[in-house]
């Protein structure tokens, strides 16, 4: 799996932008993956969010994952889903979507990472790398150092996750990681494709 820039849509982190156009913006700079993730619609409006998001990518030759919501993800036809320690078993979410369909999975430790990867996990999600106010359950930052580590454990895709900067990335890449997926640092910006396509460009070089 190819992994690059893969951005994380948040409308609440991103006011006056909805999930179908920071997805839009991401992918015009150049992101390989968008993940809607959204707690607070019921299914049917994030449905439709998700149709519009896989056109999109679509369109871009893009990934399209649905965070924690396997339904959503199957009913859209999105390539994969994300998943947390605390949502749905991995080996569970297996059995009713196979390959191709991708699921990834944060993990936060070395253990984490190789149960995910011998379950049937397609990339891992480590972090967060880095101190973070995205997501305030998401735990101590573990630093590059944890993807050194898991790097050495696994064989399949490592994505960091939290606290990444254009400052910073490149260390992150360094310590093993296949892909950096990035929040506040796109979407806060005021103009996101830009954003986007510097991060993208740094991962090309």
């Amino acid at each position: 799996m190819d992994c690059g820039l893969y951005i994380i849509t948040d409308e609440i982190l991103a006011p006056g932008y909805s999930h179908i156009q920071i997805a839009r913006e991401s992918l015009s700079g150049g992101a390989k993956i968008i993940q809607l993730r959204e707690k607070r619609r019921n299914g049917r409006e994030l449905y439709a969010i998700a149709m519009e998001i896989r056109s999109l990518c679509s369109r871009y030759n893009a990934r399209f994952i649905v965070n924690d919501r396997l339904d959503i993800a199957l009913a859209s036809q999105a390539d994969g889903v994300h998943l947390g320690q605390d949502d749905l078993p991995l080996s569970a979410a297996r059995r009713l979507a196979s390959r191709p369909f991708i699921i990834g999975v944060s993990v936060g430790t070395v253990e984490e990472a190789v149960r995910a990867e011998r379950e049937g996990a397609d990339y891992l999600g480590v972090g967060p790398v880095y101190p973070t106010g995205t997501k305030p359950d998401a735990g101590p930052p573990v630093g590059p150092e944890l993807i050194r580590i898991i790097r050495a454990a696994v064989t399949i895709p490592i994505v960091a996750i939290g606290g990444i900067t254009l400052s910073n990335a490149g260390d992150v890449l360094a310590a093993g990681a296949d892909g950096i997926a990035v929040i506040s640092a796109v979407i806060c910006s005021p103009d996101i494709a830009a954003a986007s396509r510097k991060f993208a460009d740094l991962m090309v070089r």
